[in-house]
């Protein structure tokens, strides 16, 4: 008989803050709940992305180009996440879900105290002022997809409150752009992490079963040579 205590605790999906230069997490959010469903799009960058030349094409690209990757693909992700005080009945919630709400919204804000500062050296008279660098962020969707990532998109959608309009539920609608070793300068440690999750990638497809020759129907032929 299977008791309740042998069903292994599924692994909660999440991001986690972690300052680029001594690679320390500063804060881990776990969604509440795994979304139902990811939406992957990958877009090589190919360096001949323009078409090819003559020969019946309508492009101008260079037929040399047709098969080089000028860099890694580059990967989007989109979720809903859903975030339910009611189903936390016994952690306190004064303030509803505003908390985890403002920590997501946290990572495409910059702090009071960067905003300050900047605000300062304009006063100074200073010529250029750099943008403000975030926090590296890693998505995490179990041990096999650990990325450096920039949220493109937050939506939120609250539903329900509480008698003084706190929110109480809510879903989210993330987007995220996997950052890459063509968007991160050469020893960032965002780079690094990427590099590790392109090698688990690379593993993960070392151990597919390949097929034969046969199951497309090239069995005995080979393949085609274009000659006559």
């Amino acid at each position: 008989m299977t008791r309740y205590a042998d069903i292994p605790k599924p692994i909660r999906s999440g991001l986690v803050v972690v300052d680029p230069d001594h690679g320390t997490p500063q804060r881990v959010i776990v969604l509440q709940f795994n979304p139902d469903t990811l939406e992957r799009s990958i877009a090589p960058q190919s360096a001949g992305d323009s078409g090819d030349a003559g020969g019946g094409g309508t492009g101008s690209g260079d037929r040399n180009e047709a098969l080089r990757l000028k860099g890694p693909a580059q990967e989007t992700w989109k979720f809903t996440a859903e975030i339910d005080a009611t189903d936390q009945l016994e952690i306190a919630a004064p303030d509803g879900i505003h908390p985890q709400l403002a920590v997501l919204e946290m990572l495409v804000q910059p702090t009071t105290a960067q905003l300050r500062a900047a605000t300062r050296l304009a006063q100074n008279g200073s010529i250029e002022i750099s943008p403000i660098e975030m926090p590296l962020t890693l998505f995490t969707w179990g041990s096999k997809r650990v990325m450096p990532v920039r949220l493109t998109e937050l939506s939120v959608n609250e539903s329900a409150f509480d008698v003084h309009l706190n929110p109480i539920r809510a879903s989210l609608s993330v987007g995220m752009k996997i950052l890459t070793v063509s968007d991160l300068p050469a020893g960032h440690r965002g780079a690094d992490l990427y590099m590790a999750h392109l090698v688990q990638k690379e593993r993960l497809a070392a151990a597919a079963r390949g097929g034969g020759l046969g199951a497309p129907g090239l069995g005995g032929a080979g393949l085609p040579t274009g000659r006559g």
